[in-house]
């Protein structure tokens, strides 16, 4: 897969020669709903005989337009992660927009002769709620009219779950995550959910519970599940291994302390300080408790431990 990044105005050397399906929407996350549109897109260029592209963003629109007081955007996927799915899914040309004020201020009319046909696009893909120009003034019913016949446009309708009205969303599945419904989310989602980040050194509170934790560095501006105890695989370098994970502020140990990522790595012993990592996230196992002992947590963290083990044995 070839990732072009473009920042406006872009030269026009810059965008491959050729004609392509262009598909649309900033798809953080890739779920099942975004694998619908591409794969709509994907069919496409293999019936017409053309590449498949993707245009997307650098960061969610909403960074540029959000207020000061705003909260902040919490993603469900890094660029890097967006960028494996898309090759998973036969992504041929991926453009990375630069989101800022300058391509913003585009009107419908210039955003598509310079970002859909400025492309090459001979057939435009997008979701039902594809928005875009000046304010997402437009939405996908107005690429026709946009288009003036220089290009085909296909709109997905909304992906649902059978029996459900509600969308599958990015939206929807953080909601589930910060419910701690892992198992929806990531049904949702297609795959299991997964973060990345940088192993720093803890407090080694883990080591003298004979509980070593991983201590993991993630993202400000990534999504984290409910504060709690998880059933977790980590992939240190090329292997995938069973952990349990914690949520939390270690609250036997204190009030008003830092939110931490630490992941117990079941049956490993090797020193990972400074590896970047990735975690997946399975199942919650229970919520966060202050425990009015450390032998009663320690107690509590064999459980853990047995019902992570038996969560592997069923898989």
């Amino acid at each position: 897969m070839e990732i072009i990044k473009l920042r406006h105005p872009y030269k026009p050397e810059e965008i491959p020669v050729g004609d392509c399906v262009l598909v649309l929407g900033f798809f953080d996350g890739v779920h099942r709903g975004h694998q619908e549109v591409i794969n709509t897109g994907k069919k496409i260029a293999q019936e017409k005989n053309l590449k498949l592209a993707v245009m997307t963003f650098n960061q969610h629109p909403a960074v540029v337009f959000q207020q000061v007081q705003s909260k902040p955007i919490k993603y469900l996927s890094t660029l890097r992660q967006k960028e494996e799915r898309m090759a998973e899914l036969g992504v041929e040309l991926l453009y990375e927009v630069a989101f800022t004020s300058s391509f913003a201020a585009l009107n419908p009319q210039d955003f598509v002769d310079q970002y859909i046909v400025g492309l090459h696009a001979k057939v435009a893909v997008s979701g039902f709620d594809y928005n875009f120009g000046k304010d997402q003034a437009a939405d996908a019913k107005y690429l026709p009219k946009y288009g003036k016949d220089r290009f085909e446009v296909v709109i997905v309708a909304k992906k649902t779950e059978e029996f459900e009205t509600e969308k599958i969303s990015s939206s929807r599945i953080r909601r589930l995550l910060s419910e701690g419904r892992l198992e929806e989310a990531n049904h949702l989602l297609g795959y299991i959910y997964e973060i990345s980040g940088t192993v720093i050194h803890g407090e080694a509170r883990g080591r003298s519970l004979g509980y070593p934790t991983a201590n993991i560095q993630v993202p400000d501006d990534m999504k984290l599940p409910k504060e709690g105890v998880y059933v977790n695989q980590i992939k240190v370098g090329d292997e995938w291994y069973p952990a349990m994970g914690s949520i939390g502020h270690n609250d036997t140990f204190g009030s008003n302390r830092m939110l931490t990522v630490e992941i117990n790595i079941l049956d490993f012993n090797q020193q990972i300080y400074g590896e970047k990592v990735s975690v997946r996230w399975y199942h919650m196992l229970r919520g966060q408790v202050a425990f009015e002992s450390v032998e009663g947590l320690i107690k509590q963290l064999e459980a853990d431990e047995q019902a992570t083990r038996a969560y592997f044995d069923h898989l």
